[in-house]
C-alpha cells in the first residue's frame, strides 16, 4: 500500500514538459505545476512570447525554462526531448497542450490545407511528442501524460469537423498509450477542457457569432447559459484538472478522460440551411 503521509500534490523533484505554454491554458499548466515544486520546461512555437512569460514567472521564484518547439516537426520534436533528459535527467510529466483551432468551415467547403494544418498539428504533434516521451518515461519505468482534448472530441460541433476529429483521435491516442506503457509504471491520461475565454476561444466564438448574425455578447452569452455550472471556465480550472493527473494523488488512475467543462458536455446543435450564391 502506498504512504498516506506524503503530501500528494507535491511535484519537488520532477521534470515537467508543457507544450503551447506562451499563452492561455498551457501558460496556466506550466505556472500551476512549477507552483506544485515542479521545474517545468515551457516549450512553444512563439519564442519571443514564451521568454517574456518565463521571466516573469522565474521573477516570481518559480522553476521554469522557456524552450523553442515547433511539434510539427517530427525530428525536432525527438530531439527537443533528448536535449530534456541531457540537460535536467529525466521526464517526469508530459503535457501535450499544442495544437491550433479550425477556420469555422462547413465540412464540404472544408480545404486540403486547413483539414491538413490541424492535423499536423493537433493531432501529429501530439502524437510526435507522445512517441518520443513516451519512450524516455518507458525506459525509466515511471511517468505522467496529460493530453490535452476538449469537449468536441467527446461531442462534435458543427462546422468544425477537422478539429472535432483531431481531438477525438488524442482521445484515442491516450487509451492505445495508456495500455502500452502500463507495464512500466506509466500513466497516460487525458483532459477535455469545455468553454474557457482565451483568445483561442475569442476567435472561435467570433466567426460563430458572426454566422449566426448576433453580437459577440450575445454569443459569449448564450454559451454561459449553457453550461451546467453557470459561468465560462478559467485557465486555472482547467490547470486544477492537469495538475491532478500529473501528481501522486492519481497514482492508480490511467487510461482516463477527465471532462473540465462546468457539466457541459458539448454543443451540438445543427446549423440552418445555407444561402447558395
Amino acid at each position: 500500500m502506498s504512504d498516506q503521509t506524503v503530501d500528494r500534490t507535491d511535484l519537488n523533484g520532477r521534470i515537467a514538459v508543457v507544450t503551447g505554454a506562451a499563452q492561455g491554458l498551457g501558460l496556466a499548466m506550466g505556472e500551476r505545476l512549477a507552483r506544485d515544486g515542479a521545474t517545468v520546461v515551457m516549450a512553444d512555437l512563439q519564442q519571443d512570447k514564451v521568454q517574456t512569460e518565463a521571466d516573469r514567472l522565474q521573477q516570481d521564484g518559480l522553476n521554469v525554462h522557456p524552450a523553442a518547439l515547433d511539434v510539427a516537426d517530427s525530428a525536432g520534436v525527438t530531439a527537443f526531448f533528448d536535449n530534456v533528459v541531457e540537460k535536467h535527467g529525466s521526464l517526469d510529466i508530459l503535457v501535450n497542450n499544442a495544437g491550433v483551432g479550425q477556420t469555422v468551415t462547413p465540412t464540404v467547403d472544408l480545404s486540403d490545407e486547413e483539414w491538413h494544418r490541424v492535423m499536423n498539428i493537433t493531432l501529429n504533434g501530439t502524437f510526435y511528442c507522445c512517441r518520443a516521451g513516451g519512450a524516455i518515461m518507458e525506459r525509466q519505468e515511471s511517468g505522467s501524460i496529460v493530453n490535452i482534448s476538449s469537449i468536441n472530441g467527446q461531442n462534435p460541433a458543427a462546422l468544425v469537423a477537422a478539429y472535432n476529429v483531431a481531438k477525438a483521435a488524442v482521445i484515442m491516442l491516450t487509451r492505445t498509450l495508456s495500455l502500452e506503457l502500463a507495464a512500466y509504471g506509466v500513466r497516460v491520461n487525458a483532459v477535455c477542457p469545455g468553454p474557457v475565454y482565451t483568445d483561442f476561444n475569442k476567435s472561435v466564438m467570433d466567426q460563430r457569432r458572426q454566422s449566426l448574425n448576433i453580437s459577440m455578447d450575445e454569443m459569449v452569452n448564450r454559451i454561459e447559459k449553457a453550461v451546467p455550472l453557470g459561468r465560462w471556465g478559467d485557465a486555472a480550472d482547467i490547470a486544477n484538472g492537469v495538475a491532478f493527473l500529473c501528481s501522486p494523488a492519481s497514482a492508480w488512475v490511467t487510461g482516463e478522460v477527465l471532462r473540465v467543462s462546468g457539466g457541459l458536455e458539448g454543443v451540438a446543435a445543427a446549423p440552418p440551411k445555407r444561402q447558395k450564391t
